[in-house]
């Protein structure tokens, strides 16, 4: 206790010498020359500190002594810290409304012209999407996937004078060609190497027996029985003649800049994988395991097509601009639900249901390509349903899964308006006519 008391003694003394060394400043001693008089009610001073009303009031009208400039004294010091009187940072422009008009009238601005600048048409369907991503930042994206996925594969890739790889790069030439006629536009077209010959190694009638062979084989297992439901989410296509209806009208034209010289390159991989896909920039890869249960080149083009169907319409720069704002709301509602909660919904509500929009897109447009290439369209439902028979099909999928179920894939075609012009496509195309602009 007596060392106690002696260090308590040494700390009020070393207190009682720091308060009599450091000046009173004038709003100080006015205030407790106010208090002294009597003033208790508009201020009250106690242990070396002043109160608030007697200061601000000293700032609104002199009170405690009228020639006192307040406009320059904002805060008072006491022995602890320094308190402003006046607020300032964020808060103190938060409070003038003319700043927050112009912060608001400039942020609007410039979102306005950041949406309106990278608004762009999807061909055909003429939905109009948000892109951020830039056409080059997609292109490089799409070369440095392509240098990776051929060194992952280095020693399976097929060389170009295989049979396998001439024949898929055969068709997808032809798919390419389609390109250019129903976009009107001029591409460039490379195949790194493969054979450029002209030589046509598919005689005139071989498609028309391709298709005989498809729609002939299983013919009671693929039959596409049952009509669709407005209540469906996969099958209703209402928005598609919706969208196109309002582009018409508006005179909306497609964007297909993307597209200018474009270097497209075809690959043949000797894995089991029933899988094919197109890169952007024009990078088609395609797996030997979907050419084993695909023998026909009108199946394959189906393939080929829808893939191709992606980087016409930009679906991946999509992809990658939506993700980023879906990361953004999940980041706004971890605040305030569980986390595994917010990432389930956003999967099943957001994602899900947006990756399956996007390959009915894809199979629209795919489906006009392989028409005007020569193939016959109503293979293609065909091929939807087998893909989904190889998957196995079950009515989750409709709903868990980033693709439509293969079955319904087939009966939206099937029975689609979609059909009926793919159809009067390719019977201009075999009568000998080029069909253009019908993307």
């Amino acid at each position: 206790m007596a060392y106690y008391r002696r260090a308590k003694a040494a700390l009020d003394a070393f207190r009682n010498l720091s308060s009599k060394a450091v000046p009173k400043s004038p709003v100080q001693e006015s205030c407790s020359r106010v208090y002294s008089n009597g003033s208790a009610n508009s201020a009250k001073f106690s242990s070396g500190f002043y109160s608030y009303s007697c200061i601000s009031q000293r700032l609104r009208n002199s009170y405690c002594n009228p020639n006192f400039n307040t406009a320059k004294r904002y805060y008072y010091v006491d022995r602890y810290h320094v308190q402003h009187f006046r607020p300032r940072g964020p808060r103190k422009w938060l409070q003038n409304p003319r700043t927050v008009f112009i912060v608001v009238v400039i942020g609007s601005g410039a979102f306005i012209t950041l949406y309106l600048g990278n608004l762009e048409t999807v061909p055909y369907t003429k939905r109009t999407h948000f892109v951020l991503l830039s056409k080059a930042v997609e292109r490089q994206l799409g070369e440095s996937q392509f240098q990776q996925m051929k060194a992952a594969f280095k020693g399976k890739i097929l060389p170009a004078i295989h049979p396998d790889s001439v024949r898929v790069r055969l068709i997808a030439k032809d798919i390419i060609e389609a390109l250019q006629r129903g976009l009107k536009h001029e591409t460039v077209w490379s195949d790194m190497g493969y054979a450029s010959t002209e030589t046509d190694f598919v005689n005139e009638g071989r498609a028309a027996r391709d298709t005989l062979r498809a729609l002939s084989e299983n013919s009671e297992r693929g039959k596409t029985e049952g009509k669709w439901h407005q209540e469906d989410e996969i099958l209703d296509d209402k928005w598609v003649q919706q969208s196109r209806k309002k582009g018409q009208e508006k005179g909306l034209q497609s964007a297909t800049s993307h597209l200018d010289g474009l270097n497209w390159e075809v690959l043949v991989v000797n894995e089991p994988v029933i899988n094919a896909f197109c890169l952007p920039g024009g990078k088609i890869v395609v797996f030997t395991g979907l050419l084993e249960h695909f023998r026909t080149d009108a199946e394959i083009a189906t393939i080929i097509g829808h893939e191709v169907a992606h980087a016409v319409a930009r679906h991946a720069a999509e992809g990658i601009t939506k993700n980023l704002w879906f990361a953004i709301l999940q980041l706004i509602l971890y605040q305030f639900v569980m986390p595994d909660v917010v990432n389930t919904m956003s999967t099943l509500f957001l994602r899900l249901p947006f990756s399956r929009k996007m390959e009915m897109e894809a199979d629209y447009i795919g489906l006009l390509l392989i028409a005007s290439s020569g193939y016959d369209p109503r293979v293609a439902p065909k091929v939807y349903e087998k893909l989904g028979q190889i998957a196995g099909d079950s009515k989750l999928r409709d709903y868990l899964s980033t693709h439509p179920s293969g079955k319904k894939r087939a009966q939206l075609l099937a029975q689609a308006k979609v059909m009926e012009e793919a159809l009067a496509i390719y019977r201009e195309v075999k009568a000998g006519y080029g069909i253009e602009g019908f993307l």
